[in-house]
């Protein structure tokens, strides 16, 4: 499973794992249930694998952020999207010290935490691909 599959739909808890084109939206697989439902192509579809998170110099992508939560979780879940605002904002400083403080908000780390959460459950452990992490890599040693 890669995080171009998975799916955040706008109205819609929890993440979904693309299943299938339909005639009206796309069919759609719960990550928390596995129950299977019809996405009506009205509705907002985002893939994990086009989302960023805003820093002071450039955008990170979504998995990069994760990858970096899951080494500093120790590849456990961590802390709930209910929790305090401050302790939401200390993780957030911890895994991504450089992000944005005015454009990043509580709102946004409570979906960051609550997503990071369900792919755990859901046994994912590997964010980046093999191809992105070895270009990433290149340009860091650039």
């Amino acid at each position: 499973m890669e995080l171009k599959e998975i799916l955040a739909i706008s109205g819609q808890p929890g993440l979904y794992k693309f299943v299938a084109q339909s005639t009206n939206g796309v069919i759609v697989e719960s990550l928390i249930d596995g129950r299977r439902t019809n996405a009506p192509a009205t509705s907002k579809v985002s893939a994990l694998a086009e989302i960023a998170i805003f820093t002071e110099n450039e955008d990170i992508p979504l998995a990069e952020v994760f990858e970096k939560l899951y080494t500093h979780t120790g590849g456990q879940p961590t802390i709930g999207p209910k929790s305090d605002p401050a302790q939401l904002k200390a993780l957030m400083a911890e895994i991504l010290p450089e992000y944005d403080r005015e454009r990043v908000h509580v709102s946004d780390m409570k979906k960051l935490v609550s997503w990071f959460n369900i792919l755990v459950g859901a046994g994912m452990t590997r964010f980046v691909e093999e191809s992105e992490q070895t270009s990433a890599e290149t340009e860091t040693e650039a």
